[in-house]
């Protein structure tokens, strides 16, 4: 009896429930619902959550991409005002002296870059000014050259061997290898060299300028012609340092005192050519305006580097090397320059060369010191003895 009873109370309480819920529809819908959660919540799988996020995340990606393109764009279009309106940034990059290659680099021991027979000082152009020096003396004199102090270097000046004053161009320092190579060449091949880093290159003081970097050559070169004793001094100028030559070789043939010659390594017609020639200027080269905002900017600087006007009042040998490779100054810039030289009226009875040098060698512009014939070149245009006769 109790078990029945338990029973007709089961089924009793079971239609209740169902009639309750019929007379509720509201009801039984929560409960349907409340019931459907958890077991969609046990069936779903994790592919089907990567799945909804994936359009989330795709919308997400589009848009920094966006938002990426859209700086660019902008800083795109304010660099040119802003080296318009802060002409001294321009002035920057075109002597690039802030850009000190090798790094950690100690001007002061030559040694340190295999020049054992190298000597560092300092000279004085101006009163304050100081601006560091290397002299580097013959090869086949480093054992004499060991342990010698300034004074010994000085009285060598005034040996048999040339000497050539080395003009470097922007960016680096004195000690940078591509010159360290050519220094290391020159002396093999029988030559003094002596080079210098401009007031604000290197280790030297003062900040960059046209005038200040062919005032401070002309300084070292009548420094050098005082201890010389009427001996054979060129001047080399490379890329940048081009431009400081012919306004050297200008000023000393305007008054009446030319170098013996005059050698230019990668050189340009004049600053405006180059800029707008160099591979930075790439990407604003076919800019409306492009010479107003920055060509114009250059000039606002005073730097102008006219060597194509130069050459119209330099009456010495010129000798042009040039690597058609080039790509920082134009082989045609070079090839242009010795036109405008040979066609010069100035330099009419004097020696004009252009030596090329052919892609496939990819000197580029700073390796023709690799050249095996670069000796040979030079003792030919300069009339001195072959390495090793001297």
């Amino acid at each position: 009896m109790r078990k029945r009873n338990n029973s007709l109370t089961a089924e009793h309480d079971s239609a209740t429930t169902g009639t309750l819920l019929d007379s509720e529809p509201d009801l039984k819908q929560r409960t349907d619902r409340g019931a459907a959660v958890p077991a969609a919540g046990g069936r779903q799988s994790p592919g089907e959550n990567r799945g909804m996020g994936k359009p989330f995340r795709r919308l997400g990606l589009v848009g920094k991409l966006k938002r990426i393109v859209l700086w660019l764009l902008v800083v795109y279009v304010a660099i040119p005002f802003i080296i318009k309106l802060c002409p001294s940034i321009q002035a920057k990059l075109v002597f690039l002296n802030f850009v000190r290659m090798p790094y950690f680099i100690d001007l002061k021991r030559p040694l340190d870059q295999g020049l054992n027979h190298t000597h560092n000082f300092y000279l004085e152009p101006e009163a304050g000014l100081k601006i560091g020096v290397w002299h580097t003396v013959p090869a086949h004199m480093w054992r004499e050259a060991q342990g010698k102090q300034g004074d010994w270097f000085d009285a060598m000046l005034s040996s048999a061997h040339p000497v050539i004053l080395y003009l470097h161009g922007n960016a680096g320092t004195r000690g940078g290898d591509h010159r360290v190579q050519l220094y290391k060449v020159l002396s093999s091949s029988g030559y003094h060299v002596v080079t210098f880093d401009y007031r604000g290159w290197g280790d030297s003081d003062g900040s960059p300028s046209e005038g200040g970097m062919t005032s401070d050559a002309l300084f070292i070169y009548d420094w050098l012609k005082q201890r010389l004793n009427k001996r054979l001094l060129y001047i080399w100028g490379h890329s940048l340092g081009t431009g400081v030559a012919t306004n050297l070789v200008r000023r000393l043939c305007d008054r009446g005192s030319p170098p013996e010659a005059l050698i230019l390594e990668s050189p340009f017609t004049n600053i405006r050519e180059e800029a707008k020639s160099h591979p930075f200027s790439m990407v604003y080269r076919y800019l409306p305006g492009f010479d107003w905002f920055f060509l114009d900017a250059i000039t606002a600087n005073n730097i102008r580097f006219a060597s194509d006007e130069n050459v119209n009042h330099i009456s010495c040998p010129v000798l042009i090397l040039h690597a058609e490779d080039d790509s920082v100054v134009p082989f045609y810039l070079g090839k242009k320059l010795y036109n405008m030289a040979s066609q010069s009226k100035s330099l009419s009875g004097h020696k004009v060369q252009f030596v090329p040098f052919p892609s496939s060698l990819a000197y580029k512009h700073k390796f023709i010191y690799r050249s095996p014939e670069l000796p040979n070149i030079l003792s030919d245009f300069l009339g001195t003895a072959p390495p090793g006769a001297q």
